[in-house]
């Protein structure tokens, strides 16, 4: 996965995939039980300005327990408000996700148009001691453990029936944060990719 000087970082660090989705009232379509041959139905608004996104990364390293972070923002149409994750909130997470794994960091994820603008490679470049970042292929969401994460979060609210983006955001804060304390869920994500990290 890495050569020359970002061996040491890959060696000694962690490996952490980054990734963002989103979700607006309109609940992602979900299985659930019901009455044999009476399909249950949801009925939801879906109507209404506003979006919840989301920026997570799954952390890897041999011998540790794999670790969750993630940022959350919610997006009302409001005049002025960001519609996103700007290029200081991914500098932002990974310095805490830095500052909590205590180690160097090896940062891997797609090529958002986010993830390369000039003042992140700036970021990159004078933390180059700690921090490795690769781009990942494009169109290869299969490679990325987050991805798992995404999938686990929006089964989970599939069948929500919000009454505003409120709701939402706090049943995906509340899922996220129960994925933090199952660390065997975050390695089944990283199975699912069909990578595997080695000591």
């Amino acid at each position: 996965m890495a050569a020359g000087k970002s061996t040491a970082a890959a060696n000694s660090g962690w490996v952490v995939f980054e990734d963002e989705a989103g979700q607006s009232m309109t609940p992602p379509r979900a299985r659930t039980w019901g009455r044999r041959g009476s399909t249950p139905v949801v009925r939801v608004r879906g109507r209404g300005s506003g979006r919840v996104s989301m920026a997570g990364m799954t952390c890897y390293k041999p011998g540790e327990r794999s670790r969750l972070f993630y940022a959350i923002r919610e997006y009302r149409g409001r005049k002025n408000e960001p519609k996103g994750f700007g290029w200081k909130d991914y500098r932002d997470l990974v310095i805490r996700a830095h500052t909590q794994l205590g180690g160097p960091i090896v940062l891997v994820w797609d090529n958002l148009r986010m993830h390369l603008v000039a003042p992140l490679r700036e970021f990159f470049e004078a933390n180059a001691s700690w921090l490795t970042v690769f781009q990942l292929p494009t169109y290869a969401p299969d490679l990325n453990p987050q991805e798992g994460i995404w999938s686990l979060v929006k089964r989970d609210i599939g069948n929500l029936a919000a009454a505003d983006l409120g709701q939402v955001t706090r049943a995906v804060k509340r899922k996220l944060k129960m994925l933090q304390y199952r660390p065997e869920v975050i390695d089944g994500c990283l199975a699912g990719t069909g990578l595997t990290l080695s000591a």
